[in-house]
C-alpha cells in the first residue's frame, strides 16, 4: 500500500493552499501557527504527519522575513514529527533577485535562503518562474521548477480578439527568452524594450527594438515589483504607435508606487497569477486580473508524490 501525502500552509498564502487541496480533493491539514508576545514564531501541527509525504505550501512574499522563518519554522516541526518526506512548495521564491554578486562585499541572498531550507530538512523544493532559473543550481536536493506559461497563454489565447495584431513585448533584455517562447506559442510578433537601471527599482527605458505601431503590444514579465519598468515601458509602447498596452506578470509583488503607477499608466489591463495574494490597494485596482495556478501546483504534487512525471505540465 502506498503510504498518504498532506497539504499544509503556512499564513502567506492560505487561499491558495485551498484551492490546490480543492483540486486535489482532499481537506488542509492542520497545521496553527501563531506568535509568542515578543513576535517569536510558535508552530503546532494539528495532525499526524508520521510516515506521511507533507507538502507545504508558503510563498516567501511580504513580509519576507517573517514568511520565510514561518516556513523554516514549520519544515522543522514536520522533520521532528516523523513525516517521511518534506516539499516545500514555494510560488514565488523570496531574494531570488539576489543570485550573484552585483558588487564587491555584497551576498548572495539567494544562495543563503537555499542552505537554509535545505538545514531545517527540506527534501525538495517546487517552485514557480523563478526570477533566475540558476537558483535550482543552488540546490543540494531536488528541485522543481514549474511555469505559469500554460494558465497565461491559455488566457491570452481565449481572450485576444485580434491575433494577427499581437506583439509580446520583452520589458528588458533578460525577459527576451521568456517573450521568444510565449510569442511563438500565440504566434504573434517579438518586440524587446532596451533600458538602463541606474539604480535599484529604478528604470529608464532607451530604446525599442521591434514594429509595434498598430498593434496590441504584450509586455511580459516575471514579476511587477515598483511597476516603473513596465510603466516606463508602456509609455514607449504607445509613444511608438501601439494601440493598445496589456501586461502580463506570473508574480504580482506590487510594492511601493506599483498600484498608483499602473492606474496612471497607458497599460489597460494587467494580468498576473495569485502565487502572491493581494494588498488590498491592488485587489481594488480595476485594471489588475487574477488567474489560479492551483491546478498546475496541485497536478505537480500528485506527480511529485506518485513518482510521475511532470514534464507535460510545461509547454
Amino acid at each position: 500500500m502506498s503510504r498518504d501525502f498532506k497539504v499544509f500552509s503556512g499564513n502567506s498564502n492560505p487561499q491558495l493552499a485551498k484551492d490546490i487541496c480543492a483540486y486535489l480533493e482532499r481537506p488542509l491539514s492542520r497545521a496553527d501557527v501563531g506568535r509568542f508576545s515578543d513576535g517569536e514564531i510558535n508552530v503546532e501541527i494539528g495532525e499526524n504527519a508520521r510516515g506521511i509525504d507533507c507538502f507545504l505550501v508558503q510563498s516567501t512574499c511580504r513580509p519576507t522575513n517573517d514568511n520565510l522563518m514561518e516556513l523554516l519554522v514549520m519544515i522543522d516541526a514536520l522533520k521532528r514529527a516523523s513525516a517521511t518526506s518534506i516539499t516545500a512548495v514555494i510560488p514565488y521564491y523570496g531574494y531570488a533577485r539576489q543570485d550573484r554578486k552585483v558588487a564587491p562585499r555584497t551576498p548572495i541572498t539567494a544562495k543563503l535562503v537555499a542552505d537554509l531550507l535545505t538545514s531545517a530538512g527540506a527534501d525538495r523544493i517546487l517552485s514557480m518562474d523563478m526570477h533566475a532559473g540558476q537558483i535550482q543550481g543552488f540546490f543540494n536536493i531536488p528541485f522543481d521548477h514549474l511555469y505559469a506559461a500554460p494558465v497565461l497563454v491559455d488566457h491570452l489565447m481565449r481572450n485576444i480578439t485580434d491575433p494577427d495584431n499581437l506583439v509580446i513585448v520583452s520589458p528588458d533584455a533578460g525577459g527576451v527568452e521568456r517573450a521568444r517562447a510565449y510569442s511563438k506559442r500565440l504566434g504573434a510578433s517579438l518586440a524587446i524594450v532596451d533600458k538602463r537601471r541606474a539604480k535599484a527599482n529604478v528604470a529608464e527605458v532607451m530604446n525599442l527594438i521591434g514594429d509595434v505601431d498598430g498593434k496590441h503590444a504584450v509586455l511580459l514579465d516575471d514579476m511587477i515589483d515598483t511597476a516603473g519598468t513596465l510603466t516606463g515601458a508602456a509609455a514607449a509602447l504607445v509613444e511608438k504607435g501601439a494601440t493598445r498596452v496589456s501586461a502580463c506578470a506570473v508574480h504580482p509583488v506590487f510594492s511601493g508606487p506599483a498600484i498608483k503607477r499602473l492606474e496612471e499608466s497607458a497599460i489597460d489591463e494587467v494580468i498576473v497569477t495569485d502565487t502572491i495574494p493581494l494588498m488590498p490597494d491592488a485587489a481594488a485596482c480595476s485594471k489588475i486580473k487574477v488567474l489560479s495556478v492551483a491546478r498546475l501546483f496541485g497536478e505537480a504534487i500528485q506527480r511529485i508524490h506518485s513518482a510521475d512525471s511532470l514534464s507535460s505540465l510545461f509547454l
